[in-house]
C-alpha cells in the first residue's frame, strides 16, 4: 500500500509540473464537443420502488488524446443547486489538458428524496463504464470528484456501492458502480454536530432519523473497500469546517484505504473562489497522487 500523509501547504508553494504526470499542455483540447447524455430517459428512481417523470445528465469532455481515465465530476451547491461552472465543466476542462475525461454530472436535485442523488451518481458511473471502449477508457480507472455538497455526494457514492446485477435486461445495471478512487474538496462528509446544516435539510428534510443521519455519515461507513481517496479542505473554512476532511481521513486510515489529506493553511470555502496559490496547490498534488496510483500512466518520453 502506498504510504499515507497529510501535507500542510502554505501560502509560497511551488507549482511545477507533477512529476510522473501528463504535462499540461494548451493544445491539448478536446476531442470534439462536449456530449449531454440523458441517464434515465425521463423515467427516474425515486427510491427502489417509486419513479418520477425526470431526469438527471451528464456531459462528457473527452481529451484529444485519452489516458484511459475518466473522473465524473460532482458539483457543489449545497444539494439546492448546482455549481457547474467553476465545479463543473471548468473541472472537466482541466482534466482534459491532463488527458482525463471529464464527466460533469448534473444530478437531480433532493428536495428531501434522500436517495435521488446517489442513485444518479451511481447510474453515471455504471455508464461510464459501460461506454468506456466506445470513448476510450479503461473501465478499471473511473473515478469519481465531488466539491463542497457534491463532495457528500461522491464519497456517498465510494462508502455505498454495489458490483452491478448481471442479470439486469439494461446492460448499464450490469456494471458496476464502485468508483475506482475518489478526488474531495473542501467536502461535506459527516452529519454530526459540525454538520453543513443547509445540506442536511435539503437531502434529509427537517426531521432526519438517527438511522439516516447515521447512513449518510460517510466517516462512519467506511469500509477496507472503500476507493483510493485525496481529500483537501482550507482550515480556514468557515462553510464546511475542515473536521469533515479529518474525520474522513482518519476513518480511511484506520480501515487501511490508501489515502492523502492536503491541509491548505487559507481560502475559506471555495478556495478563494477558485483561484490562487490554493486552488492550485489541490490540483498540483491531486495529479501527482493519481498518477502514485497509476490511475494515468507516465507519459512517454
Amino acid at each position: 500500500m502506498q504510504r499515507r500523509y497529510r501535507i500542510v501547504v502554505g501560502m509560497i508553494l511551488s507549482l511545477t509540473t507533477p512529476s510522473g504526470f501528463a504535462q499540461e499542455s494548451k493544445d491539448q483540447k478536446p476531442i470534439d464537443d462536449p456530449i449531454k447524455i440523458s441517464l434515465w430517459d425521463n423515467d427516474a428512481p425515486i427510491d427502489d420502488i417509486k419513479r418520477e417523470t425526470s431526469d438527471a445528465w451528464i456531459t462528457v469532455h473527452r481529451p484529444t488524446e485519452s489516458n484511459g481515465s475518466a473522473i465524473v465530476i460532482c458539483p457543489g451547491g449545497g444539494y439546492g443547486g448546482l455549481v457547474t461552472g467553476a465545479e463543473g465543466h471548468g473541472i472537466a476542462a482541466w482534466l482534459n489538458r491532463h488527458g482525463i475525461t471529464g464527466i460533469v454530472l448534473e444530478y437531480r436535485l433532493p428536495n428531501g428524496r434522500s436517495m435521488v442523488p446517489l442513485l444518479d451518481a451511481q447510474r453515471a458511473l455504471r455508464m461510464v463504464r459501460n461506454r468506456s471502449a466506445e470513448w476510450s477508457l479503461d473501465p478499471k480507472r473511473i473515478g469519481i470528484m465531488g466539491f463542497s455538497a457534491g463532495g457528500h455526494l461522491a464519497s456517498t457514492a465510494g462508502t455505498h456501492f454495489d458490483l452491478g446485477n448481471p442479470n439486469a435486461s439494461d446492460p448499464v445495471e450490469r456494471q458496476s458502480c464502485r468508483p475506482d478512487f475518489m478526488v474531495l474538496i473542501y467536502p461535506v462528509i459527516s452529519f454530526n454536530e459540525k454538520m453543513h446544516r443547509g445540506s442536511l435539510e435539503n437531502l434529509l428534510g427537517d426531521n432526519p432519523s438517527t438511522e439516516q443521519l447515521e447512513w449518510f455519515s460517510n466517516e462512519k461507513q467506511v469500509a477496507p473497500e472503500t476507493p483510493p481517496t485525496f481529500l483537501a479542505h482550507a482550515l480556514d473554512d468557515r462553510v464546511v469546517s475542515s473536521d469533515h476532511s479529518k474525520a474522513f481521513f482518519e476513518a480511511l486510515q484506520a480501515k487501511g484505504v490508501a489515502s492523502r489529506y492536503l491541509e491548505l493553511a487559507t481560502g475559506d470555502h471555495g478556495l478563494n473562489g477558485y483561484e490562487g496559490p490554493m486552488w492550485d496547490a489541490w490540483q498540483k498534488e491531486s495529479l501527482e497522487w493519481l498518477a502514485a496510483l497509476k490511475v494515468s500512466p507516465r507519459p512517454a518520453d
